[in-house]
């Protein structure tokens, strides 16, 4: 064999063998990079702290129960409200003057993103409802520009908030003080999915957190 034939079929070798590295890292590059379902959050995965005693070993077919709830128009708000919708809650009060302004101004970010889509939807419940009434809520929707297709601002019963909280949305901290269904919320945000479970909890006064939170939507709407 000539050298010059040698050299012909060793480059159509190295040709060859270049493509299949090629082919072969790709496939390793695309399974590394199969985006993983979100967890579905189960109590028994979340601190104590935010987690109703009766149910803080539950591993398993944790859902957000049944709810009705009065928004900023003084309209009723269920579970029906939300069928068939993806969406953000969370838990403020009205005259909170530390992280409510910032996690409220954060909700306002995501609502501005998520404005023309049908699938998205927020929810805000008060831990204060007695203070904060349809007016007051109005009153609050109306200075934060809050949209109301998109955007409800729930008061009402305050056993059935606190209930929501700390066995639905395992988010809000009791207060420690002995007195029934008193709240210390959090600056958490929860994603909750088409099936009405939690699919992540975010820092609502983390910018970076927010901007999770939008990529996590959109990775819930390609998996319903």
């Amino acid at each position: 064999m000539s050298f010059l034939s040698f050299f012909k079929d060793y480059k159509k070798f190295g040709i060859f063998f270049s493509i299949m590295c090629f082919i072969i890292i790709a496939i390793f590059y695309n399974i590394l990079n199969v985006k993983k379902p979100l967890p579905i959050y189960q109590p028994a995965m979340v601190s104590e702290e935010l987690v109703d005693s009766t149910i803080q070993h539950k591993a398993k077919y944790h859902k957000i129960a049944d709810f009705s709830l009065i928004n900023q128009n003084g309209e009723i708000v269920t579970q029906e409200t939300y069928k068939d919708k993806i969406y953000v809650a969370d838990f403020f009060f009205t005259t909170c003057p530390t992280i409510c302004p910032i996690m409220t101004d954060h909700m306002y970010e995501i609502q501005k993103e998520i404005i023309s889509d049908d699938d998205v939807m927020l929810l805000s419940h008060s831990v204060t409802p007695k203070i904060d009434s349809v007016a007051r809520l109005k009153k609050y929707a109306k200075e934060k520009g809050v949209i109301d297709r998109k955007w409800n601002l729930v008061t009402g019963d305050k056993k059935q908030i606190y209930e929501l909280a700390r066995k639905s949305y395992l988010a809000v901290k009791n207060d420690g003080n002995g007195d029934e269904y008193d709240m210390i919320h959090t600056e958490n945000f929860m994603l909750i999915d088409k099936k009405r479970q939690i699919r992540g909890f975010y820092d609502g006064t983390n910018p970076d957190d927010i901007s999770k939170l939008l990529e996590d939507i959109e990775a819930l709407k390609e998996e319903s």
